[in-house]
């Protein structure tokens, strides 16, 4: 099947039925928030991603709060994503968020500091076609200065220059996915990035029976490319990666824009 040209393929047609279920790919040019509790498979879906985007040719970084190199090595190994050559070729490049005393992301003194900055500052990080943040939260909750404007009830316009910055880097029809635990950070932070969001996936699990389901409820999707539903059921099993379990093709719930 053809794509759409302003779309980048996800890809793994022939692993699992997420290219298909999200219309083909996510647009060029534009800002994707992935929102869900602990658990919810946050970090599963943005794996899945940079995993897909660079099999199917795409530059992407991947910077991760949580995982450290070898970590994340494992973890997508686990997955069935092998991503040694990827790594080593440097068409992926993966970065750990060290936030401990005397990591990346302090000062000599252990303190921490401005992540924001430092973030915005770091060419390397912004020159592939794919940039996803793996919790954006937790920089926003360890950026002393953001915190300070927390304090403020400032955080709001903290918020906004962030966003300024993203939309200049979408602007070269590059990717920014950010993922986000909504019970980790406030409302009055959070809710700018939601407005601006061209795509909006929310993650969440639901009980059925004895057993916990996790789905993506599509909140917007802007440029899509075939048609996309409303939910995608979905479970990450180990040796095999992300698995579609369920489709609606409801779109209720839908942006208008597309």
């Amino acid at each position: 099947m053809a794509r759409a040209t302003n779309l980048h393929s996800i890809g793994l047609d022939d692993h699992d039925r997420l290219n298909a279920e999200l219309g083909g790919g996510i647009p060029r040019g534009s800002i994707v928030l992935v929102e869900g509790d602990y658990g919810a498979g946050k970090s599963a879906l943005s794996q899945r991603f940079a995993y897909g985007l660079v099999d199917e040719g795409a530059s992407v970084t991947l910077l991760s709060t949580e995982l450290t190199v070898r970590g994340f090595i494992d973890q997508m190994h686990s997955l069935a994503y092998d991503v040694v050559k990827p790594l080593l070729s440097e068409r992926l490049l993966f970065l750990h968020a060290d936030f401990d005393a005397g990591g990346a992301f302090s000062d000599g003194d252990g303190e921490r500091r401005e992540l924001l900055t430092r973030l915005m500052d770091a060419e390397v990080m912004w020159q592939p076609e794919v940039i996803l943040i793996d919790t954006f939260d937790a920089i926003l909750r360890n950026d002393p200065t953001f915190e300070a404007l927390v304090r403020k009830n400032e955080e709001r316009q903290a918020a906004l220059e962030i966003i300024s910055f993203f939309r200049d880097v979408i602007a070269t029809g590059k990717i920014v996915v950010l993922t986000v635990d909504p019970s980790a950070v406030d409302d009055e932070a959070i809710g700018p990035f939601r407005s601006i969001a061209d795509v909006f996936l929310e993650l969440e699990m639901v009980e059925v029976g004895s057993d916990i389901r996790r789905q993506i409820n599509v909140k917007r999707f802007a440029g899509m490319g075939e048609q996309v539903g409303d939910t995608i059921g979905f479970s990450v099993r180990s040796g095999t990666g992300i698995v579609i379990e369920s489709r609606s093709v409801a779109l209720t719930h839908l942006d208008p824009r597309t």
